[in-house]
């Protein structure tokens, strides 16, 4: 099948759960789909874009950096918003935030990032930025502890006024949602809606003024019918992936040079591997 094919499958499969999804769960209108499009070529991306779709993933700072500033994107897709939603380094906020048509950046993960990219941030223009949260407890997840949320929010709100404060975002456990079917909600998904409720309370704004990004090719549906406001789905719309070296990846200046590089690098890898 086509990427146009694909997406059009995908868009529906989300319209489908979305009229299926809980009624306690807040969401005003159908999630938006990021359509998740690391490691594919421009053309693929110009081919949804020509078919209608807006909003684009990127995982790698460098692969965010190309392609939002070509020539024939620029031309192409004057309307594209891209979402980034990889590992953001500190010294990569910079890069980040001159990349054309930035829409959100969905992995804050501590006050020292986010204070980094209001820094370069454009002051006649908020950028929207998702606290990532690791609801799971996995080691190889990146992501603030529940308990981290509310103060990052309020610092957030406080101390970045050139950032927009715009939801949560986590990366659930795949195997929680392949079990919901037999033992009920995923335990991540529901993690991230009461973490949304707290910081509603601590900080006053309406739990429906917060986004929930939440839900890959895998677990989408099950994240909509939990609540998610916003999918990320890549492999489903674009093909399996094939994964560059890890030391291209690495996104330091001089590539793998040290065991905490590699780790890095595999923590990376591992996170992304299911989008």
């Amino acid at each position: 099948m086509s990427v146009t094919e694909n997406l059009s499958l995908i868009s529906s499969r989300v319209t489908t759960a979305f009229a299926a999804k809980s009624a306690t769960a807040p969401a005003a209108q159908a999630p938006r789909l990021v359509a998740v499009s690391k490691t594919k070529p421009k053309e693929m991306i110009i081919e949804a874009y020509a078919a209608g779709h807006r909003h684009f993933g990127e995982n790698y700072v460098q692969e965010l950096v190309e392609k939002s500033g070509d020539a024939e994107m620029l031309e192409k897709c004057p309307e594209i918003k891209w979402h980034f939603i990889g590992n953001c380094q500190a010294n990569k906020a910079k890069a980040v935030m001159k990349c054309p048509n930035l829409s959100i950046i969905e992995t804050v993960t501590s006050t020292k990032l986010a204070t980094k990219l209001n820094n370069q941030a454009d002051k006649n223009s908020k950028i929207g930025v998702l606290v990532q949260v690791n609801t799971s407890g996995e080691a190889n997840k990146n992501g603030l502890e529940p308990s981290e949320a509310i103060e990052t929010v309020k610092f957030i709100l406080e101390k970045c006024p050139n950032l927009k404060f715009s939801g949560l975002m986590t990366i659930g456990n795949l195997g929680n949602s392949l079990a919901a079917s037999n033992v009920g909600e995923n335990p991540d998904f529901s993690t991230l809606s009461n973490v949304r409720k707290q910081v509603s309370e601590a900080t006053n704004i309406s739990e429906a003024d917060m986004e929930l990004s939440m839900g890959m090719s895998n677990d989408f549906e099950e994240a909509i019918r939990m609540g998610s406001t916003n999918v990320r789905v890549g492999s489903s719309i674009f093909g399996a992936r094939n994964y560059p070296a890890a030391a291209k990846e690495s996104e330091t200046s001089g590539g793998v040079t040290s065991v905490g590089d590699i780790e890095t690098v595999t923590k990376n890898m591992q996170n992304l591997s299911a989008c």
